[in-house]
């Protein structure tokens, strides 16, 4: 069946979230999977505190228990092919127009029996940006019903209150307080199941989490985040300074050469972060200063 991008492009509008069964093609569903696999049998023998992964307390190499695959797109070519320049930058396009920026990438596996929860959360707080475009892309690998711990998302949430993420104390959790739930209407939620290779879109202020796994299968969820290519990453804030190597990278499209922030438009200055830029002097007086 042929998508209806326009219909798809609505419901993200107004609810803040699309789920899309099947999206992914069988081929690129075992291409990932293999790829999980060979950094699964990694980990077995990956030194404490090696950053690609986080495991659960009782993780052993004999039976390896894994919350998180850390930036992916940095360890596999398969994992990086995906998210730069193919099925999930495609979406990115459909859901944000021509010009994308990536952000970041991680793999969210949630073992079997007893993989842990996500407790209610928004995503904006652990990255700002300068705007309230950035989304992200998920694709169950394995499938997932009501026993896996399927990912829940408050409709029309994106378009609501943005929530402190801290404890009473000021400490950060990562989590909407227990006080809150209420308003937050986390009752309402929307749980999003389906056959392996469904896609998952999500706005980046949409209230969403997920219950621990009960069933004997993981629930392996890779997620992939992009924005408009005129949205930025402030720094000097939350994860926005430790995530990919790819971080920020235009994937899509033009770069802009003007910027919002504030309700305010500047033209801006190009990117030279990856080093071209030498002083205010060469550029005003040119190369042969």
């Amino acid at each position: 069946m042929a998508r209806d991008r326009v219909h798809e492009l609505e419901t993200y509008e107004r609810d803040g979230f699309v789920c899309l069964e099947s999206f992914v093609t069988a081929d690129w569903l075992s291409r990932l999977n293999a790829a999980m696999e060979r950094l699964i049998d990694e980990s077995r023998t990956a030194a404490p505190g090696d950053w690609r992964f986080d495991p659960e307390p009782d993780h052993t190499a004999d039976a390896p228990r894994l919350r998180r695959i850390n930036t992916p797109v940095d360890l596999d070519p398969t994992f990086a092919e995906f998210a730069l320049d193919g099925p999930a930058t495609d979406l990115a396009v459909d859901m944000l127009g021509p010009d994308v920026r990536f952000h970041h990438s991680k793999l969210n596996i949630k073992w079997s029996g007893g993989g842990e929860e996500v407790k209610w959360h928004q995503d904006i707080q652990f990255w700002p940006h300068t705007d309230f475009s950035p989304l992200t892309i998920g694709i169950y690998l394995n499938e997932v019903d009501d026993q896996m711990g399927p990912m829940g998302i408050v409709p029309g949430s994106h378009r609501g209150e943005l929530f402190d993420l801290r404890a009473d104390d000021g400490s950060w959790t990562g989590a909407i307080r227990d006080e809150d739930l209420d308003r937050a209407d986390t009752a309402t939620a929307v749980y999003l199941k389906g056959p392996a290779g469904s896609a998952t879109v999500h706005n980046c202020c949409a209230i969403h989490g997920s219950a621990p796994n009960t069933s004997p299968r993981m629930r392996p969820l890779l997620l992939q985040t992009y924005s408009r290519a005129d949205s930025y990453p402030l720094l000097g804030v939350g994860t926005n300074g430790k995530i990919s190597s790819s971080a920020h990278s235009l994937v899509r499209g033009a770069a802009p050469d003007r910027i919002t922030v504030g309700g305010r438009t500047m033209p801006a200055a190009p990117d030279w972060y990856k080093g071209k830029y030498t002083s205010i002097f060469a550029q005003q007086q040119g190369p042969d200063s």
